[in-house]
């Protein structure tokens, strides 16, 4: 398990961190989601041991990333594609990973395949593109076999194949019990593979629960109604404890009622209808939501420059 607990972080007079929380448990996928400048890469940094709290803690399985012995069998973590030296070839940049970690050549070799890398195995890592070095980034993240894997932005890069790929891999890992923390601007991706979601917003986390909670949340179990006698649909519904907006084109927008009692409400009163749909929010909705007005950086709508 990652377990992070009342992290603040300053630099010099920006606060990066103000007494962030959460936990990563195994056996599940947590996206790790916000805006630009949220804190998000300094909460990873301080979970890896790069960057000191200035309060606070994060441990995995219970100790400092500083205190683990070869921590690459307990935590393995992509922060940073690039972080490779160009002229290594991918196996050797493993190869010299695996010695610093006491792990075989054949731990190597097995990474090498379980991403794909294999007919690049001997190339040298600055002539990949940058889909192949994120494959390279999360083979040295797996070369200990952690229970832990920490990613950040791991689609960066990636074509739709490597995408689909990734999916499958983040699966695997968690089904083998693993905890997996997962940074990503993809909401549409982490919204079909994460269980939890972590948002965090200007230091903060604004939002920390399982993927369908926080959806329901979002939606407000709001109903969609399309009929061709929206008025009397309205005051059907509202006679039964909801309330209903007339949309265009004849929909109503309902909410206080399920989809169930909406049905029920209308065949009271003998109103026809062609359509009840729950609308069901996405993670994307979640996230503009919960962070809009917490982005370090946004548009101007074409109204010019703001200094």
């Amino acid at each position: 398990m990652i377990e992070v607990t009342g992290l603040r972080k300053r630099f010099r007079s920006a606060l990066a961190l103000d007494g962030v929380t959460f936990t990563a448990p195994p056996g599940k996928v947590t996206g790790f989601i916000g805006p630009n400048g949220a804190g998000k890469s300094t909460t990873i940094r301080v979970i890896l041991g790069l960057d000191a709290p200035d309060e606070g803690r994060a441990r995995v399985g219970g100790h400092r990333y500083q205190d683990l012995r070869n921590p690459l069998r307990h935590v393995g973590a992509l922060v940073d594609a690039a972080a490779v030296q160009p002229g290594r070839t991918a196996r050797d940049h493993l190869l010299w990973l695996a010695r610093s970690q006491s792990l075989t050549t054949g731990r190597v070799d097995a990474v090498i395949e379980q991403v794909g890398l294999a007919p690049a195995a001997r190339r040298k890592a600055g002539g990949f593109s940058l889909g192949m070095r994120q494959r390279l980034g999360i083979a040295a993240a797996l070369l200990g076999d952690p229970p832990v894997v920490i990613l950040d932005e791991p689609f960066n890069g990636m074509d739709p194949e490597g995408i689909a790929w990734m999916r499958g891999l983040l699966r695997t890992l968690a089904a083998e019990g693993r905890a997996l923390l997962v940074s990503s601007h993809l909401m549409g991706e982490l919204q079909g593979i994460a269980d939890r979601a972590v948002v965090i917003g200007r230091g903060k986390v604004l939002a920390d629960g399982g993927i369908d909670e926080l959806l329901a949340r979002a939606a407000g179990e709001q109903v969609l109604l399309r009929t061709p006698a929206p008025a009397e649909a309205a005051g059907a519904l509202r006679r039964a404890g909801g309330a209903a907006t007339i949309l265009d084109g004849g929909a109503l927008s309902v909410s206080g009622l399920t989809a169930r009692q909406v049905v029920e409400a209308l065949g009271r009163s003998s109103v026809v209808f062609s359509e009840v749909t729950t609308q069901r929010a996405t993670l994307e909705d979640v996230y503009f939501r919960l962070t809009g007005g917490e982005a370090e950086f946004r548009a101007d709508g074409g109204r010019g420059a703001r200094r």
